[in-house]
């Protein structure tokens, strides 16, 4: 296994049982280097703009105030957010002062570490995609979070392709009712990544539909269950207490799942994604995240604020409308794309 500072690849027992991510079956997971350059593909927009002007920032001569000013003008602009742009000038003028760094590019340097850092800490509590070595749970159960519209439902194709890759037997529970394009949605990745659906009609109880979803992945011997959930956060109270209810009748069948509950945030929407995130982690406890349309934004640094304030790591990035445009995130890979 990676250090914990790689935060990304090394460190995800991923698709295959008992499989490290350093040990693929072959072509079914990507390497290290394909996925940096997925990554740093999918943050052209954020390196060209706030990205790249940090990095034009150490072309300078000296360090001096106005450096610091610019910097911090311009993680807040990059969506990183006020408390965590302290946060990270606070550590990177530490060092500064502590190793007597006098050159530009020995501040970059600093910052480059600080920020990989920063979102290399969060291990998480789950039990698929955390560096803790236990062998995953059969069947392993992944509860998915996220509002509509943040790419939630290509998402759980994405994750489901990845593990069909694998020869992983997977059931989706369409338990977003609420919607009836999203069980349609599903139905239809089912059948082109080849994983079983299994549906109640609009407005059925999405309880109902993750009991029978865990009742065929039972019988059936089913490798992974992946569950939709609903996602209306203008009813706030009304979607914290489905949560809860799923997560029990969940439990009812398996204490230990779910094993993973995956908030998908969508990347173009900036400090919004922090709000979604703690309103969701009120209501269950999130132990890993999913960012979307990196492609399509210009302000990737949300990354760093969701790690800081919340505590919680981004384990996977979504890099274009595929199914296997699935990256596992990498703290290095993401902050080199942003240098690059």
């Amino acid at each position: 296994m990676g250090s914990p500072h790689s935060g990304g690849p090394a460190l995800l027992r991923f698709f295959r049982r008992g499989t490290s991510i350093e040990a693929p079956d072959a072509g079914a997971l990507e390497s290290a280097e394909a996925v940096a350059e997925r990554t740093e593909q999918a943050l052209e927009r954020t390196r060209r703009s706030w990205f790249g002007q940090i990095a034009g920032l150490f072309d300078r001569a000296k360090v001096d105030d106005e450096l610091w000013d610019e910097l911090e003008e311009l993680l807040i602009g990059a969506d990183v957010g006020v408390a965590t742009t302290e946060k990270i000038l606070s550590e990177v003028r530490g060092q500064v002062e502590r190793e007597r760094l006098r050159e530009p590019v020995q501040v970059r340097a600093a910052l480059r570490s600080t920020l990989i850092e920063l979102i290399a800490t969060p291990q998480g509590h789950g039990h698929l995609w955390s560096p803790n070595g236990a062998e995953p749970p059969h069947p392993a159960v992944v509860l998915v979070l996220g509002v509509n519209g943040t790419g939630k439902t290509t998402t759980i194709a994405k994750l489901a392709h990845a593990y069909r890759a694998q020869s992983e037997r997977v059931i989706i529970a369409a338990a977003d009712t609420f919607r009836a394009a999203a069980i349609e949605q599903l139905r239809e990745w089912g059948e082109r990544v080849g994983a079983e659906v299994v549906a109640h009609k609009q407005g059925a109880d999405p309880g109902a539909v993750v009991f029978d979803a865990m009742s065929a992945a039972e019988s059936r011997d089913v490798d992974t269950v992946i569950i939709d959930t609903a996602g209306r956060l203008h009813t706030k109270f009304n979607l914290m207490e489905e949560l809860r209810k799923i997560r029990r009748i969940i439990e009812r069948k398996d204490p230990s799942a779910p094993h993973e509950v995956l908030l998908v945030l969508d990347a173009t929407i900036g400090q919004n994604a922090l709000i979604q995130a703690r309103a969701f982690a009120e209501s269950v406890e999130v132990t890993a995240v999913c960012l979307t349309k990196l492609d399509g934004s210009s302000k990737g640094g949300i990354v760093f604020a969701v790690c800081d304030q919340l505590g919680i790591p981004v384990r996977f990035v979504g890099t274009g409308e595929e199914p296997e445009d699935l990256a596992p995130f990498s703290a290095e890979a993401f902050v080199d794309a942003l240098f690059r």
